[in-house]
């Protein structure tokens, strides 16, 4: 499996969650995340694809540590089933406040 696939699963996922998987590019960042996934109620996540069994690089840790030390989470993904994890782990949790808050 490809990592291609794998993000392409990301996404369709969270479009089926009633969110999505933007791809995040931040020029003059590099090692950002691939991904921002965004699901009802005010929640996010970060999420770094990978070809199974590849790890992040050392500019991509320290990207991770820092949104992290944000008390933003980060996943690392390398195959499908971390996908269903992710969605489901952020399904799971209460979010944010809807904004503007009511």
């Amino acid at each position: 499996m490809r990592e291609r696939d794998i993000e392409q699963y990301l996404v369709k996922r969270a479009k089926a969650a009633g969110g999505r998987a933007y791809k995040f590019v931040s020029p003059g960042n590099n090692g950002v995340p691939d991904r921002i996934v965004l699901l009802p109620g005010g929640r996010i996540a970060f999420a770094e694809l990978k070809a199974p069994g590849k790890k992040p690089t050392p500019l991509q840790m320290n990207q991770q540590r820092f949104i992290a030390g944000l008390s933003l989470p980060v996943a690392v993904i390398d195959n499908k089933g971390d996908v269903d994890s992710l969605i489901s782990r952020m399904q799971a949790t209460e979010g944010m406040p809807q904004w503007p808050e009511q």
